[in-house]
């Protein structure tokens, strides 16, 4: 009883002072209204505000606009000034600072190799964790865990999570502005977070930027692509087919449901037919043979793989090696289609000879293209729509600014192809590049506008290592020939080149955290077979 009269005395003590305000000065609200309004969000406070001409001034558009959003007019440009000078250039006694935009093989490659001594390090993406890629597929269907195939940034470059002035931002870059050397974010889930007052609009100054955005899914220009189609490039993506999948024969299973239905729901099809459609369709098929006749016997037969191409699989392989995995598809029950896409729908993917194909999961895999980020970036662009880049990594005619990875390919004036949109190539580009601006650090050229003799640098230079893919049934493709000289060089199928496979990509794993998960995921799929909960 004691603390509840306590309670409400302190309660009605407040409620008079807010009322003493607002009657004492009921044109002229105090400046700092934080603490004032913060009152108007308690109901029990209306009936002491609803006697003053400011409660009903409240209700008013005007006041309403200033005082209820607590974003006064005559505040809102100090705020938005204060929130842009968070980071400001960097000052004499300050370390030079390295932005980098983007979470994927090349910014965290770079970070990774770069020496914090020398730099502080910002880094901005929408995802606070680096993808292993190849390993992605493997996710889909239950071999692997989705944190297996995750590494945190913060854990790539601790400087991010440790120092006072490296920082790692959930944001979107919106815009860059070189003149100033500065780049304009916007913090991810700002418009889902009503609770946040601040703007989430933020800048932050460079000393170099590196651009690293990556790209985005290609959908060759067809409209229902995006809306029916589940791409395979996060794990998010591996996440959603995992759970359509599962939902598919879930719901195959409910009385009532027509053998037409079955069929189109358990008919999965995937376009495309690289590495990552390759591989996914191998994963799938070996889920299939395993654990569906297990745990969904029902299902026997009913489930079925459909692989859409427009030209070969595996283009880029040796041709024997194409040849081994379309038969091996074949065997593992793939249903191989050669032809191209030209509408899809909510049930069914029409092809350009005018046939149909009934699905129930859709899964996309045709390549990648620029973002609509870097095709708003005012840079020149190399063929394909992607940042142009010299044979230094540097974006011609802006200072300190460079840009690598699946966003970034050789100007035409280079002589120089544009390499291919691979993990590989990425994570070299970003190897070179923590290379070369270690050494600017050394040289006292990290800051701003610093300039380092150019004949002390080599230009990058990329050597393909050689292409793998995982077909299912413990079988692989190994092909390490010269790119050059393609007589040259090691090209094999089968059972050891499968070991080869798992055993290059496990030491390709981030951290040894990783490396054991995947590791203990390998192993327990092979003795309990492959997780079928949906979550």
């Amino acid at each position: 009883m004691r603390r509840f009269a306590l309670t409400s005395l302190r309660r009605n003590a407040r409620c008079e002072e807010v009322e003493r305000i607002l009657v004492a000065a009921p044109n002229h609200v105090p400046t700092p209204v934080r603490p004032v309004s913060s009152y108007f969000s308690f109901p029990v406070y209306k009936p002491y505000l609803q006697r003053t001409s400011s409660f009903r001034e409240f209700h008013s558009s005007k006041f309403s606009s200033q005082i209820a959003l607590e974003e006064p007019q005559q505040h809102k440009a100090s705020e938005v000034e204060r929130i842009k000078n968070a980071l400001p250039a960097t000052r004499e006694g300050q370390k030079a600072r390295v932005v980098v935009l983007g979470a994927g093989w090349a910014a965290c490659r770079l970070m990774k190799d770069l020496n914090t001594k020398l730099y502080d390090v910002v880094c901005i993406s929408p995802r606070n964790h680096m993808v292993f890629t190849p390993l992605l597929a493997s996710t889909c269907v239950g071999t692997l865990e989705f944190r297996s195939v995750a590494e945190p940034v913060r854990t790539i470059q601790p400087a991010t999570a440790k120092e006072k002035d490296s920082y790692f931002f959930l944001a979107h870059c919106t815009h860059i502005d070189t003149e100033n050397r500065q780049v304009i974010c916007k913090a991810l889930g700002k418009d889902e977070t009503a609770f946040m007052k601040a703007s989430g609009d933020f800048v932050v100054a460079y000393d170099k930027l590196i651009i690293a955005s990556g790209a985005e899914a290609l959908t060759l220009g067809i409209a229902g692509v995006p809306k029916h189609a589940i791409f395979l490039r996060e794990v998010k993506d591996a996440k959603a087919i995992r759970s359509k999948l599962l939902l598919n024969l879930a719901l195959a299973e409910i009385p009532g449901v027509s053998e037409e239905e079955k069929t189109r729901i358990l008919n999965c099809v995937v376009v495309g037919g690289g590495p990552t459609g390759v591989e996914f369709s191998g994963e799938l098929s070996d889920f299939i043979k395993r654990d569906v006749l297990q745990k969904f016997s029902h299902m026997r037969g009913k489930v079925h793989v459909t692989l859409i191409e427009a030209n070969e699989i595996l283009s880029s392989f040796d041709l024997r090696l194409r040849q081994y995995a379309t038969s091996h598809l074949e065997k593992a029950g793939v249903r191989l289609v050669k032809g191209m896409v030209k509408d899809v729908d909510a049930e069914k993917i029409t092809l350009s000879d005018g046939s149909e194909v009934p699905y129930g999961l859709l899964v996309w895999s045709t390549g990648v293209g620029p973002s609509a980020f870097v095709k708003s970036l005012p840079f020149q662009k190399s063929p394909g729509g992607r940042i142009g880049v010299d044979e230094y990594l540097r974006v011609p005619g802006y200072e300190d600014v460079y840009a690598i990875g699946d966003c970034a390919g050789y100007l035409e004036s280079t002589g120089k192809q544009v390499l291919p949109a691979l993990a590989q190539v990425a994570e070299r580009e970003g190897k070179y590049l923590a290379r070369v601006l270690n050494e600017f650090g050394k040289h006292g050229a990290g800051r701003a506008g610093a300039k380092l003799d150019s004949a002390a640098i080599k230009p990058f230079i990329y050597r393909h290592l050689g292409s793998m893919a995982s077909v299912g049934s413990y079988k692989a493709l190994v092909d390490l020939r010269d790119t050059k000289k393609a007589s040259k060089g090691v090209s094999m199928a089968g059972f050891l080149s499968w070991i080869v496979w798992r055993s290059a990509y496990l030491t390709r794993v981030v951290s040894w955290r990783n490396r054991i998960y995947v590791a203990l995921n390998w192993t327990t799929t092979l003795i309990f077979g492959r997780d079928i909960t949906r979550i």
